[in-house]
């Protein structure tokens, strides 16, 4: 991952999405980005942020896609991304979409089509495989230090109250209260793709439906509180996936490979103490080898405005790499293909917990003959109509409404502003 050659020039860019769309900004200038129009549906907020940043705003995309600019950055809803990259890549931009890349397999099949018939730049911005700890384990992993990958895990368990809830999710259609919960798995497994160079080629999955002796106030009496995905990979190896609302908080990464162990520690604060441990059993050692260590890792000299930035320093690389990308017309690792893929492990993980952990193939979007076979596949919890495309978004059927929580998420949804169901 060195750096390279930048040309003076900036590359112009939009965002869609002025709340998570300051993350990425407060990076921009590292990159050579430059902020020349905002767009969003909430007025108010987008007024503001376009006075701040001294930028055009608009609440119209498709004429915030005729200003003068090189490239988008998508950091509206979760299940919006495709549509508005379809979008912005036809319009002649190149884009950087926020997690998830897609939320159907159809949607993935038009996202893939539409990159290589426009030739421009795609970036997945996961930005989890970017902390210090994950690229020292690619690093080690690359070196040969535990051999090839046999199994791996990742977790993305972040518990919040129903209060903590319900401010970042207004209104009963907002994505958040209709996402199951396998579908934000990509915290989970895009480090340990990055780290093995490796693709998912089946899924299954269970989910955690919050038992009837949790009393709190959650907005659904019959609400999930987490799932397990396991994702056969393209070397033969098994990732287990673990993400959800369940009590201790946890953002951890472990890969046991032919010859070694490598994992972030665990520990208190958000992502832990930061350091990696590697160990080997004592008929695998090498020579001058040790047994275990434990690895404080840096991010390197050009990159050390890293330390400053958001979710664990990933919000200056994805900045970087995309930038790189438009710069050099290589694409990035996280192109495309991978982050389709690793959207879709969602997808497929909940057709297989609706269908008692079975499990399915995930299609090769690199391939036309494979992308065909799904290209019509727009199963999602998100449809607007009722029919076979649209399955339920929790794990024992139809949504069923808590009263209290109800009441709770409504005087929250006032407080803040919005005053609907």
């Amino acid at each position: 991952m060195a750096q390279s050659k930048r040309s003076r020039k900036p590359i112009r860019v939009g965002v869609v999405g002025v709340g998570r769309g300051g993350t990425f900004m407060r990076q921009a200038p590292a990159a050579g980005l430059q902020l020349v129009a905002v767009c969003d549906t909430w007025e108010d907020r987008l007024r503001a942020s376009a006075k701040q940043w001294s930028v055009e705003g608009y609440t119209d995309y498709e004429q915030f896609l005729s200003h003068d600019m090189d490239a988008v950055i998508l950091a509206n809803y979760f299940h919006e991304h495709a549509p508005f990259a379809v979008k912005a890549l036809k319009a002649g931009k190149h884009v950087m979409s926020e997690c998830a890349a897609c939320n159907t397999l159809a949607e993935g099949v038009e996202l893939c089509r539409t990159v290589e018939k426009t030739g421009l730049t795609y970036m997945f911005a996961e930005n989890y495989p970017y902390t210090a700890a994950n690229q020292e384990m690619a690093r080690l992993y690359r070196k040969g230090e535990i051999g090839e990958v046999i199994y791996a895990e990742g977790e993305y368990i972040h518990p919040m109250s129903p209060e903590q809830r319900a401010g970042i999710s207004p209104g009963l259609n907002h994505w958040r209260n209709r996402c199951p919960s396998t579908y934000y798995c990509t915290h989970s497994l895009a480090p340990l793709m990055a780290i093995t160079d490796t693709m998912p080629v089946a899924v299954n999955a269970l989910v955690m439906p919050r038992p009837a002796s949790d009393k709190r106030p959650w907005l659904y009496g019959n609400t999930d509180a987490g799932s397990v995905t396991l994702c056969r990979m393209d070397n033969g190896a098994v990732f287990r996936l673990v993400h959800g609302g369940t009590p201790g908080h946890s953002i951890w990464y472990r890969l046991h490979g032919v010859s070694g162990l490598m994992e972030t520690t665990r520990g208190p604060g958000y992502w832990g103490p930061g350091t990696v441990r590697v160990a080997h059993e004592g008929h695998d050692l090498k020579r001058n080898e040790q047994r275990e260590r434990v690895i404080e890792p840096q991010f390197p000299a050009w990159a050390r405005a890293a330390a400053e930035a958001g979710h664990g320093g990933g919000d200056f690389f994805t900045n970087h790499y995309f930038a790189q990308a438009i710069r050099t017309g290589e694409p990035p690792f996280l192109d495309v293909y991978r982050g389709v893929a690793m959207s879709c492990v969602g997808v497929l993980a909940w057709k297989s917990a609706l269908a008692g952990g079975a499990p399915f193939e995930m299609p090769d979007f690199r391939r036309e003959g494979a992308r065909r076979k799904v290209a019509k596949d727009r199963w999602s919890p998100w449809n607007c109509q009722d029919g076979p495309d649209t399955p339920p978004f929790l794990s024992r059927g139809e949504p069923v409404l808590n009263p209290k929580g109800h009441a709770l998420y409504k005087r929250v949804w006032k407080k803040n502003g919005y005053t609907g169901e």
